[in-house]
């Protein structure tokens, strides 16, 4: 199991944002996380790379990738993190330099050395992403769309073990959205499981997948409601 939370209480600061969450994702797995704003699918998504403390006394258990976050220290998080591929609404590439340079400098500080080898993953996963024809362009210079396609190769590059998306398709429009969540999809085919929090209800449908719910302090299982059709697309 990549992912085991029972019972955990999750807050911000002082305050209970989630309580007795129950939280499991296995190998290949495609999760989503639904909810209105401020429901507590950020801050969820944030313990599980340690950007949110949890409060050891407020889990009964708390393990990403074999680690126990109830007594995590904070040196060992750069190495739990490695092991990840986070994903923003907001890309968070560095606009100073290439798509190349920028998935050079992800690789060169996760202790890659050989620049053969360096070249040729940035290749691969541009290819996997269809952007390789873009690999020498300037973030600035592509679409919204396309920057989250460099964002999800960014991700991928070390074949991580979970991806954690934060709202990937937010700022996109829809035919935009639905590929992009096309590819975050096929990335499960490799064993790679994908944690994805979303307000695009249509989606679930048309890219079925475990199906979690944040309302009103309570975290749950919803994946049989959305399983069909007859889905009620105002409800988040």
């Amino acid at each position: 199991m990549l992912i085991d939370y029972q019972n955990v209480n999750i807050y911000q600061e002082n305050n209970l944002i989630l309580s007795q969450v129950n939280f499991h994702v296995d190998e290949n797995e495609f999760i989503y996380i639904i909810g209105k704003v401020g429901s507590g699918k950020s801050s969820l998504l944030k313990t599980l790379y340690c950007e949110l403390d949890l409060h050891p006394d407020e889990a009964d258990k708390a393990e990403v990738l074999g680690r126990d976050l109830k007594v995590l220290k904070r040196k060992e998080v750069p190495a739990l993190r490695k092991e990840m591929g986070i994903i923003f609404q907001d890309f968070q590439l560095l606009h100073d330099r290439s798509i190349k340079k920028n998935l050079q400098f992800v690789l060169k500080a996760t202790g890659w050395v050989d620049k053969k080898k360096i070249d040729e993953r940035i290749e691969e996963v541009l290819t996997e992403v269809e952007m390789v024809d873009k690999i020498d362009r300037m973030p600035h210079e592509l679409s919204g769309g396309e920057q989250q396609r460099i964002a999800i190769a960014r991700a991928i590059l070390n074949q991580p073990k979970i991806i954690i998306a934060d709202e990937p398709t937010g700022n996109l429009d829809p035919e935009t959205a639905s590929n992009i969540v096309r590819l975050l999809k096929n990335v499960t085919a490799s064993g790679t499981a994908v944690v994805m929090s979303t307000h695009n209800i249509p989606m679930l449908d048309k890219y079925p997948g475990i199906v979690y719910r944040c309302k009103e302090g309570t975290f749950s299982d919803v994946t049989n409601e959305y399983n069909h059709l007859s889905l009620n697309v105002n409800e988040e």
